[in-house]
């Protein structure tokens, strides 16, 4: 299999592709009949940024064969005329002072007998008020990844900004990552990782950041504290970038000092693991032989019961989004999917090694979009 790396290009020059927004309604149209839905009422606010360019923190999207209503607050009315006309978005953008289900319900034709809700982001509260406010006669169906499943392959626009994101990220550590042999606490270090991304273009970053030094290291998600960087320590650091709301994840493991010979075996293993997970990914590769190439080896070197979680995931408009990459996936990969490898192990007298990319998938192999290098030794 073939990996390749390669830089954005930069964002300020304005070279990179738009995002081919216009045309994802009428694919989602073609999945109404097989959803046994005449309408579907999008609430999760990624998939209707997905399908209009709408950025806001309110909406519903009502999508119907023919037409589609957008609905959102009195704070958004400028904003979402403006975002939906820039994507080239044809649909009727209703502007409402209270709950906007009302708004959606009076646009469902009569005819509509069976109306579909998005199961994943619906609570069961919500189910039963817009069973009594669409009355008897109307069936509500629930549905599943019919967006999602559209935004599993990037478009050339996405991928570029994934990309932009990765680059930031990778700025961004290579010039922190010096600090940790100042000894800083968990907390400075994340601080200054965070900050610079933000200055670096990020408009926020991709979740909290992971500083886990020492016996630390051992909590997957371990949340940054006043612990001071010590030498011997293995640092491991789990962050992102947020652009244009697309997102970055990238986790380097760091040696300060000497770490000793079992931690620089944790780093060996884990190393190779993780690159036999990158060669393992390609178009038409099954998600889960990526998770078991990477786990095999943990496996061989004694360590497959420190290894706590799955190999990786889809990364996008969210963090974590479809496909999965892990022994129980049954997603198949394809060209244009984003996803991470991050293999990892966790032993508590020891510390914890984590490394992570985030990959494009190829017809031949990946692309790597987080370019930061894995060597751990803190110069």
């Amino acid at each position: 299999m073939t990996v390749t790396e390669r830089r954005t290009p930069d964002a300020s020059s304005g070279t990179l592709p738009p995002l081919a927004i216009a045309g994802r309604l009428d694919r989602l149209r073609a999945l109404l009949d097989a959803a046994a839905c005449e309408a579907l009422v999008v609430t999760e606010l990624a998939n209707i940024r997905y399908l209009t360019g709408f950025t806001g923190s309110a909406a519903q999207l009502l999508v119907t064969p023919d037409a589609a209503v957008f609905v959102s607050d009195g704070r958004y009315r400028d904003q979402s005329a403006e975002q939906l006309a820039a994507a080239g978005v044809d649909a009727e953008v209703v502007i409402v002072a209270a709950e906007p289900d009302t708004a959606i319900i009076e646009r469902i034709g009569s005819d509509v007998e069976r109306v579909g809700l998005e199961a994943e982001s619906v609570s069961w509260a919500a189910q039963r008020r817009w069973a009594d406010q669409l009355g008897a006669g109307r069936t509500l169906v629930p549905t599943s990844g019919l967006v999602s499943d559209l935004r599993l392959v990037k478009d050339a626009g996405e991928a570029a900004r994934i990309r932009t994101a990765c680059d930031i990220a990778d700025r961004a550590f290579a010039a922190v990552r010096p600090r940790l042999a100042e000894r800083p606490t968990e907390i400075e270090f994340a601080m200054e990782l965070d900050a610079l991304m933000r200055r670096l273009g990020a408009e926020d970053v991709s979740f909290e950041t992971i500083v886990a030094s020492g016996p630390n290291g051992a909590k997957p998600h371990h949340r940054p504290s006043d612990r001071v960087v010590a030498e011997g320590d293995l640092v491991v650091v789990d962050f992102g970038a947020l652009y244009e709301g697309y997102h970055s994840d990238m986790t380097r493991t760091v040696a300060v000092g000497a770490v000793g010979e079992e931690r620089r075996r944790m780093l060996d293993v884990v190393l190779a693991a993780q690159q036999a997970g990158v060669e393992a990914v390609s178009a038409g590769a099954e998600a889960s032989d990526v998770d078991a190439a990477c786990r095999d080896i943990i496996d061989a070197a004694g360590l497959g019961e420190a290894f706590l979680h799955s190999t990786g995931h889809g990364v996008g408009l969210d963090i974590h989004e479809e496909p999965r990459v892990s022994s129980r996936s049954a997603a198949t990969l394809a060209a244009g999917h984003v996803v991470t490898v991050e293999p990892g192990v966790y032993l508590p007298e020891f510390g914890g090694v984590r490394i992570e990319d985030t990959v494009l998938v190829t017809d031949d192999g990946c692309d790597r979009l987080t370019l930061t290098p894995k060597d751990p030794i803190l110069a």
